[in-house]
């Protein structure tokens, strides 16, 4: 792919990820997005296929922003450090539209049911993350530990809940590494 084609569909996934964050996935039309993006919104079609697929790849980018990536064997050390720098890092608008598009509801069964793919599929990479065989018990717990992430995430940024929200590193890492680890690895680290 062109890099002129890799900047326009970066373009188009940060404006769709606004649009849908906002303005919710059935309200957002591929015109609003194509135009945010100062594109003709025949592109859309060509680098994503349709709506639908454009929020996928909004989601997709999520997941990797947010660290769920796969690695080659289990590193549960660096698995948690690195969810507890996500939720620990100064709060931005991005991570904000990121969770909304993951948290909310879009009255659309498809993008539903995307958003429901995206969360299984991290949770699952989450667990491999830090046991390597991905049982139902563990992906349950990786699920929960998710749940923790997300909702420790959307407190400290857009609802901005005190003190949480203005909380200092340590008041909210070695408390959320104590849960995670409970729940991920059964043990705690302190």
């Amino acid at each position: 792919m062109s890099k002129d084609a890799e900047v326009t569909r970066t373009l188009l996934v940060q404006a769709a990820r606004r649009r849908f964050a906002f303005d919710g996935y059935r309200a957002t039309t591929v015109r609003d997005i194509a135009a945010d993006a100062g594109v003709n919104v025949a592109l859309i079609n060509r680098y994503f296929v349709s709506k639908e697929g454009l929020f996928r790849a909004c989601l997709d980018r999520v997941v990797r922003d947010l660290g769920a990536v796969e690695r080659p064997a289990p590193d549960p050390e660096r698995t948690l450090r690195d969810l507890i720098g996500h939720v620990v890092r100064s709060p931005t608008d991005e991570d904000s539209m990121q969770l909304m598009l993951l948290l909310r509801s879009s009255g659309d069964d498809g993008a539903d049911a995307i958003r429901r793919e995206t969360l299984r599929r991290y949770a699952e990479r989450l667990a491999g993350a830090v046991g390597g065989e991905v049982t139902d018990d563990l992906l349950v717990r990786a699920e929960i530990a998710l749940a923790v992430v997300l909702g420790m995430t959307m407190l400290r940024t857009s609802t901005q809940v005190e003190p949480l929200a203005s909380a200092d590193h340590d008041a909210v890492a070695v408390p959320l590494d104590d849960a995670l680890r409970a729940l991920l690895t059964g043990g705690t680290g302190h």
